[in-house]
Order: structure tokens, then C-alpha cells, then sequence
């Protein structure tokens, strides 16, 4: 029998003043008397029209790592750092904004309407600091040497990933760099006790749900039939889209002729259409364990079983985390809070199911 230990756990806006120079026709343009460090070169075009060309000290946001990966329920921290070239001779004040894009409305080419989703996650200009919505209490900025803007996630959850946006501003000029944030868990396929398609895109999102997981994303499915998924059976994934994964091609999937990869239908009607779905499960917080029986049980009295032992019966997410994450081992079948029976394998051997690891 299948048991999860369960743990509970439990701007102001930026003011300045923008000044501004108008160049008559004509007319060479000078600035008198104003000793910013910045040096305004004003150059005829001919034609009686100047213009305005900016050298001098620049603004730069970087991060050493493009993505970052970690576990559900630990702590991240997304490396984003300021400086000067040259170096400030007087220290700026600067306004730090954390925005996020969430991982299922991520798109491969980046527009404005984009940006237009894009999360406040926190703001922070000098000591003062304001955080948002579900990150409200849980992120901080590390601030660990001059410049260094990272901001720290506490108590990760499922849904924090997706593209986070580190921008500084310092009155005259911003800049921004993106960090991906990605949780290390497993992807697997779920389907209704009737059979195959019987979920319309919401009832995939509470189906995963309720077995401690999330539709998967395009990423998370591609990473998984890198690793070796192979299911013939579409469902849909987080941004709408239904796709399967194909290792072995083979008729009835796509034919023999079709390259290896991800098969997709494409977005589907998330009310009319009907699918399995793709769901992927993070870390589990506690222990999932067999609880052994001298006599067979049926699910009432598994439930049962696991709730006086102090625990209560796993979900599907938890065992296929389990097995995924903690390499979770055993050949007996045990009962899951779904009704259905399984057993997790990462040793093929004889009498414990097909020659390849699976669960």
C-alpha cells in the first residue's frame, strides 16, 4: 500500500523630473553649466534639423545563468546584478522591479502584448520594499555585494514557474535581463478510470490537481520525451495546446515515416474537445513509504490503514515524484487515492512488470 507522510507547512511609483532641449533650426546646441558626468553631442544633419547623441556612463543588467532549476517547497535565488561603465564616481539612487510571466503563457517570441502579462513580483528602492500577490512574503533580494539585485524565493510552489524579469532604474536610464525558473520534477500521463479522452481542458487542470500536480508545459513535455516518454495518447498541456510524445514511431501515432518528437493537434476548444491530460509533479513534502499488511486490503480499508498509521493514502503525483526525484523502489502494488493500484520500479527485473523503469 501506497502512503504519503504528509508535512504540513504552512511603490511607490519613482518620481523624477525629465528635462528636456529643444533645437531651433539652424541653430548649434549647447549645455551650459550642467555637470551630470554625461557628455550631449549635438550634430547638424545638413538639412537645419540637429540631433542629440548620447555618450557616457551606461547602465548594464546582467545574470550569469539563463535558467535555474530547483525543487517544490525549497529555496531559489534568480542571479541578477547592476553595474556601471565606466564606474559611478557618486552613487544612483535605483528602483529594482521583479515582474514574472508565467510558465503557460510563455511564448517562443517575445511581443508587446507579452510584456503586457508580465507579474509584479516586487519592487525596491533603497531599504523599502513591497511584494505582490502570491509571492507576497515569500521573496526577498539577496543583496550580498554592491549590485547584486537577486531576488530569493522562499517555499517554491508549483506554479512559480515561468520567466522572471530583473529591471533597474536609476532615473535617466533601465535596463532588464530575464531568468527561466524550472522545477525539477517528472511528467506523466493520467486519464480517466472510463478510458481514454474524457477531459475537457478544466477538468485536465483539476484531474492533475487533484493528484498533487500541474498540467505539464510544452517544456517540461519536451524535456520528459527527451528523457525517453513515449505515449500514443494525446493530452493537453498548460497553454492549451494537446500533444503526445513519440520516441518509437509507429502507426496509429503518427505513422512510421514521422520523425521522432512531439506530436500536437494544436490549441483545441477547452470546453467541446476532448483529451487525456499531461501532468507533472514536483517534490513531494514528506515521505511516500509502503505500508505493509498481512492481509490484502480494498481501498476503504487502505484509506483506513493509512490514517492510522498517522498518514494519509499517496496521490498519483506523490508516487511518480517519489519514484522520479527519490528513486522509490518497490514491486508490490498498493492502492492511491485515486482508486487506482500501482508500483514503482527504477530497477528492471523479472516478475516487476515491462523490462524498461516505470510505475
Amino acid at each position: 500500500m501506497v502512503v504519503a507522510a504528509a508535512m504540513l507547512s504552512l511603490l511607490r511609483p519613482l518620481l523624477a523630473t525629465c528635462v528636456c532641449l529643444l533645437l531651433l533650426p539652424g541653430c548649434q546646441g549647447r549645455i551650459l553649466g550642467y555637470t551630470n558626468g554625461f557628455h550631449y553631442q549635438d550634430i547638424s544633419n545638413g538639412n537645419g534639423h540637429g540631433e542629440i547623441y548620447f555618450n557616457g556612463i551606461r547602465l548594464h543588467v546582467e545574470s550569469p545563468q539563463s535558467s535555474v532549476s530547483a525543487t517544490r517547497g525549497s529555496t531559489v535565488t534568480l542571479p541578477c546584478h547592476y553595474h556601471y561603465e565606466p564606474e559611478l564616481t557618486t552613487p544612483r539612487k535605483t528602483r529594482v522591479k521583479w515582474s514574472w510571466l508565467p510558465a503557460n503563457t510563455m511564448t517562443p517570441q517575445v511581443s508587446t502584448e507579452t510584456f503586457l502579462k508580465e507579474t509584479e513580483v516586487m519592487v525596491a528602492m533603497g531599504s523599502r520594499h513591497r511584494s505582490y500577490g502570491s509571492f507576497r512574503g515569500r521573496v526577498r533580494l539577496r543583496r550580498s555585494a554592491p549590485g547584486d539585485m537577486s531576488l530569493v524565493i522562499n517555499e517554491l510552489q508549483v506554479n512559480d514557474t515561468g520567466r522572471y524579469r530583473c529591471e533597474v532604474i536609476d532615473g535617466l536610464e533601465d535596463d532588464s535581463v530575464t531568468v527561466d525558473l524550472e522545477l525539477r520534477g517528472v511528467v506523466f500521463p493520467y486519464y480517466s478510470q472510463k478510458g481514454r479522452y474524457h477531459y475537457n481542458f478544466f477538468r485536465a487542470q483539476k484531474e492533475c490537481q487533484d493528484q498533487d500536480a500541474t498540467l505539464a508545459t510544452f517544456e517540461q513535455l519536451f524535456t520528459a520525451w527527451e528523457e525517453g516518454l513515449d505515449w500514443c495518447n494525446a493530452g493537453w498541456l498548460a497553454d492549451g495546446t494537446v500533444q503526445y510524445p513519440i520516441t518509437i514511431p509507429r502507426d496509429g501515432c503518427g505513422g512510421k515515416n514521422l520523425a521522432p518528437g512531439l506530436r500536437s493537434y494544436g490549441q483545441r476548444d477547452r470546453v467541446l474537445h476532448r483529451y487525456d491530460a499531461f501532468c507533472f509533479a514536483a517534490s513531494v513534502k514528506g515521505t511516500v513509504y509502503f505500508l505493509e499488511n498481512t492481509t490484502n486490503l480494498n481501498f476503504t480499508d487502505a484509506i483506513q490503514a493509512c490514517a492510522s498509521d498517522g498518514s494519509q493514502i499517496a496521490k498519483v503525483g506523490q508516487l511518480y515524484a517519489a519514484w522520479k526525484l527519490m528513486g522509490l523502489d518497490h514491486c508490490d502494488a498498493g492502492w492511491l487515492a485515486d482508486g487506482s493500484v500501482r508500483y514503482p520500479i527504477t530497477k528492471a527485473r523479472a516478475n516487476c512488470g515491462p523490462s524498461q523503469p516505470d510505475q
